[in-house]
């Protein structure tokens, strides 16, 4: 059995690869046949020509039983795909130039798609490796009630953390974790890295042994400390260690602390998330000892008022995320009451209606998703509506193509080749085509998937994931959809074809026939270019509204100054005199520097808030968030926030003056509206603590998002706050990124020890809050960009096509006296009309659209007058410019010359 199957395989395979020998041995047994048979005639009395011709009878057309015998092999379809791809090779070598168009179209298309997808299947569809069973793991957030909106937090204390760990049953597991960047290492060796900071739980979402030494246990894992041990990443052992076994039970610096090294984590494993910068983290330490180390060391697991943590769960076989959701829900509401039960003037559990929501463990797929990923789909969109133009474009030419080869066509029919036949060569030229546009297409996503992975996701450094396998892969289906999609117009009109009028159709015809097919696909192009292009304006403009928003503060001129303690231990009074020295340095030995402030609260990078108590308001917190604060005299001079009213904060106002305080205008109209705030008593976390006197009223800032409307912020003294500021604020005459080095330098000298300073430009911290609205408008400039080009070339092909079709009616044209005029008018309008249809096609499909794209504009309306007059404009010239060509060409044909071929 085996041997007959195995002999089969191999006469097929010689078959394939050695067919001349196997048609030479066929035709030496149809000869021997004969021969038998004749011989046998011949015997009966039959002259040998007799014998000879009665044998072929007899079996009947030798071609037929050659052609049954070869039809056994099994192979005949891959002889005639290796018969189409010949044809089809030299059809395509003997057209340069509509080859290289057509390449050149799919692998801008498939291109584009191919390094966008790279992206969005990082943010958003990739498990984190080695992930066990993803479906049950979930990232936790939980919501709140605040005036009528859901407040989603993925933070969550430490305290509550224990609290759902305790009251649930239906999750198998549950793991914390918090993303922080530090200097790993000593001296010259010390550099920032990205770090995680996990429960020891969280090793069991995975199924990734060590590749050396062990993972931190429970037992290492215990509030308040944690023990000092870390994990290196399997990267981080290789550039700093050379894969060296002795790197074990070393000690390594992270942070503050010295801790020893116990294990190297498999290649790629990355934990359930990116680092805190974006970049994939190269340690990990125990939750518990990081919490050790900062200044709620000895609370952060016994209060609820630090939100930190992200939370992670396994559901237990059977448990339905429903299910998991509810008792978790449950949990989280018995622990709001556990912390109301501490801060009395929380929001009552009845208007908070707490609530526990699961989600998948791409945080880009949760309810907190950021602007960019929703950005991201919508380039995505973007990319493929670029495919279906490149689609429609090199549809558009192989209609062209196709309609002239009608008279090709319609002979090879009357010889008897079969239409499917026919259809099978001409998908098999379409699918080489788009296959040597998906192998140009890799090229081009190689560099645009590094440009995207630069603009959306900047801190890894721009690297692309074209080479990923689920990325060829999704390339490889888009060049085979591609093929498919482009060759059914051609193979449809082949179809419809009758074989006397092509046979009929010459050059002395006349006939002129406009295809219907050729005008969609050309009217189709020009509408999603419309669509583009909207897209394109109205994010140009969003950007143009946010980069001239005042913000309430200046950005270049100011940088961020972050002092990092490394190997001293200081206490806070010692801390805080160590900033009052940077403070009084940066004011007087840097010349550069202008200005100079000490902060409490960085915008867009961390705040504070405390209870508030005003007489004759009920409740300050329903009012909304009130954010603190605490600044020096310099504060308001460094950042450029202006003061409106009153007076700022004064030298003259130290811990043991009255307390004051200054108030943003939007703090001021909800707290004391048609009033002067001036002068009115605020109490600070307790309704039991002196006044505070609102001194001042300043300008309102952007404080957490650009997007939202004006905040509420109150500054108040940093002497009389105490000793919790921990930044620096520094301005600088000219741009801040022409002083950075100078001001970090002169700083560095005052930091003890191994304690350094970083030193960053305001505008870098500002920034990312811009970048969804500058993703946006390049990238849909770029695509409209594209789709403009493409959609032009394809009206020029069509346009160019019908001046050479409608030579005879032309040139009888100029032979009656037709003005040259008249000539370009006529051809020209023929393409502003299909560009007109278009925009109106295009543009009701982008007022459609704008219910969806307005949220992620900025005070920008998707309905823009302006945006859509421009893009129809822009549009309409154009065509007139991918007309103007062919339309000068027609009025150089010569009458004679065309009605003489006719």
């Amino acid at each position: 059995m085996l041997s007959e199957l195995w002999s089969d395989i191999r006469y097929r395979l010689r078959a394939v690869f050695r067919r001349r020998a196997v048609e030479r041995e066929l035709d030496d047994e149809v000869a021997f046949h004969l021969e038998r048979e004749t011989e046998k005639l011949v015997a009966t009395g039959l002259s040998r020509a007799e014998a000879y011709r009665h044998a072929r009878l007899a079996f009947g057309g030798v071609d037929r039983i050659k052609e049954e015998s070869r039809d056994a092999r099994g192979i005949s379809w891959l002889q005639m795909l290796g018969q189409d791809l010949r044809y089809a090779v030299r059809g395509l070598r003997n057209s340069p130039g509509f080859t290289a168009a057509v390449v050149g179209t799919l692998a801008l298309g498939i291109g584009a798609n191919a390094a966008m997808f790279g992206i969005v299947d990082r943010l958003l569809f990739r498990t984190p490796a080695f992930l066990e069973e993803p479906g049950r793991v979930h990232r936790v957030y939980l919501e709140t009630q605040h005036r009528g909106q859901a407040i989603t937090n993925s933070s969550i204390p430490y305290t509550r953390y224990l609290d759902l760990q305790r009251w649930t049953s239906s999750l198998e597991r549950m793991g914390a974790v918090f993303s922080l960047r530090t200097a790993v290492g000593t001296g010259d060796d010390a550099r920032e890295m990205s770090v995680l900071a996990m429960s020891a739980s969280v090793w069991d979402f995975f199924d990734g042994p060590p590749v050396l030494g062990r993972y931190f246990r429970e037992a290492e894992d215990v509030p308040p400390e944690g023990a000092p041990v870390a994990v290196l990443s399997h990267g981080l052992w290789q550039s700093r260690y050379g894969g060296r076994a002795d790197v074990l039970e070393t000690q390594l610096q992270i942070g503050a602390l010295n801790y020893t090294i116990i294990g190297v984590a498999p290649p790629g494993f990355d934990g359930p998330e990116d680092g805190r910068d974006g970049r994939p983290p190269v340690l990990f330490i125990p939750i518990t000892s990081y919490a050790g180390t900062t200044a709620d060391r000895s609370t952060y697991y016994q209060t609820y008022s630090w939100d930190w943590m992200e939370f992670l769960v396994r559901r237990k076989p059977g448990i339905s995320a429903a299910a998991a959701s509810a008792e978790l829900t449950g949990a989280f509401e018995r622990s709001y009451e556990a912390a109301r039960t501490r801060s009395p003037t929380m929001t009552p559990i009845e208007i908070a209606r707490p609530r526990a929501v699961l989600a998948p463990i791409q945080p880009e797929r949760g309810p907190n998703q950021s602007a960019v990923s929703k950005v991201a789909r919508w380039v995505s969109g973007v990319a493929l509506i670029v495919l279906v133009i490149a689609c429609a474009n090199v549809a558009n030419l192989l209609l062209a193509r196709a309609a002239g080869r009608r008279r090709e066509i319609g002979l090879r029919l009357a010889l008897g080749v079969s239409r499917a036949r026919l259809a099978s060569q001409l998908l098999t030229e379409s699918l080489l085509l788009a296959a040597l546009g998906g192998l140009a297409g890799f090229g081009v996503a190689r560099l645009g998937g590094t440009v995207l992975a630069r603009l959306f996701l900047p801190d890894l450094g721009g690297a692309s994931s074209v080479t990923d396998w689920r990325t060829v892969g999704f390339a490889s289906l888009a060049t085979l959809l591609a093929g498919l999609a482009t060759g059914l117009a051609p193979i449809l009109q082949t179809r419809r074809a009758g074989v006397a009028d092509a046979l009929t159709l010459g050059a002395r015809s006349g006939t002129y026939r406009r295809s219907r097919a050729r005008d969609a696909l050309l009217v189709t192009q020009g509408a999603l270019s419309v669509v583009l292009l909207v897209g394109a304006g109205l994010f140009l403009r969003s950007l143009d509204h946010v980069r001239s928003l005042r913000l309430g503060y200046d950005v270049d001129q100011v940088m961020f100054v972050n002092a990092r303690l490394r190997g001293v231990s200081l206490d806070d009074e010692q801390g805080a005199e160590l900033k009052r020295r940077l403070h009084q340095v940066a004011l007087t030995a840097i010349p550069e520097v202008t200005n100079a402030a000490l902060t409490a609260s960085v915008p867009f990078w961390m705040g504070r808030s405390r209870s508030l108590f005003v007489e004759g308001v009920d409740s300050v917190e329903r009012l909304g968030r009130f954010s603190l604060n605490a600044v020096s005299p310099e504060y308001f001079t460094t950042m450029g926030t202006r003061l409106l009213r009153g007076r700022g904060i004064s030298r003259e106002d130290r811990a043991d003056a009255p307390p004051v305080m200054v108030v943003s205008e939007q703090m001021a109209a909800a707290l004391w509206p048609g009033q002067d705030p001036i002068g009115h008593c605020v109490r600070v976390r307790f309704e039991t603590e002196p006044c505070t006197t609102v001194i001042g009223v300043v300008e309102d800032i952007k404080e957490s998002q650009i997007s939202t409307n004006a905040e509420r912020q109150y500054y108040l003294s940093a002497e009389q706050f105490g000793p919790q500021h921990t930044s620096l604020f520094v301005r600088v005459g000219g741009k801040a990124t022409d002083h950075l080095e100078a001001v970090r330098a002169r700083l560095q000298q005052e930091m003890p020890g191994a304690s350094y300073v970083t030193v960053m430009p305001f505008r870098d911290v500002v920034g990312p809050q811009l970048r969804s609205w500058e993703l946006g408008a390049t990238m849909f400039l770029v695509f409209g960009g594209l789709a403009v080009l493409l959609a032009g070339i394809g009206l020029y092909s069509v346009i160019a096509y019908h001046v050479v079709q409608r030579r005879r009616e032309l040139g009888v044209r100029i032979a009656l006296g037709a003005s040259t005029g008249s000539m370009l008018r006529l051809v020209v309008s023929e393409g502003v009309r299909f560009a007109a249809l278009g925009v109106i096609i295009g543009a009701v499909i982008a007022l459609a659209a704008g219910r969806w794209v307005g949220p992620l504009l900025f005070e920008q309306s998707p309905r823009d007058p302006v945006v859509f007059g421009g893009v129809a404009l822009l549009l309409l010239a154009v065509a007139a410019a991918a007309s103007a060509i062919p339309a000068h060409r027609a009025t150089r044909l010569d009458p004679n010359t065309v009605l003489r071929a006719e």
